[in-house]
């Protein structure tokens, strides 16, 4: 649906057969890319109003805690218009970040592999 280039990051949106939204995110989540992850999710939500979104995170090499944020300020925004939102596949890095800050839960983290500790 749409692409948008960030720094070291590209955020794409696409709907799935089922309705939900799918934002896909490649590459590095930190103080310089942020913000458009930011933004795409917020508009995807409120313009689209899916009843699930789901952030994909395969690709995603480096998150920090502004990437966290915004995840977070993601989960509000759906939780405010009534959508699910979902975390798929986290890189063993990142979903070490989302376990230690006690955030996977929260976002509810998709595996389609399991990681141990």
């Amino acid at each position: 649906m749409g692409e948008v280039a960030m720094g070291g990051a590209v955020v794409t949106t696409r709907r799935q057969v089922d309705g939900a939204m799918v934002v896909d995110v490649r590459g590095s989540l930190d103080a310089a890319t942020v913000e458009s992850l930011r933004a795409t999710l917020l508009e995807t939500l409120h313009r689209d109003r899916p009843t699930v979104v789901i952030v994909d995170l395969t690709y995603v090499t480096f998150m920090d805690s502004v990437g966290l944020r915004a995840l977070v300020a993601g989960q509000r925004a759906a939780q405010e218009i009534g959508s699910r939102f979902q975390l798929r596949n986290p890189s063993e890095f990142v979903h070490r970040q989302l376990r230690v800050t006690g955030l996977t839960e929260l976002l509810g983290v998709s595996l389609s592999r399991h990681f141990g500790g």
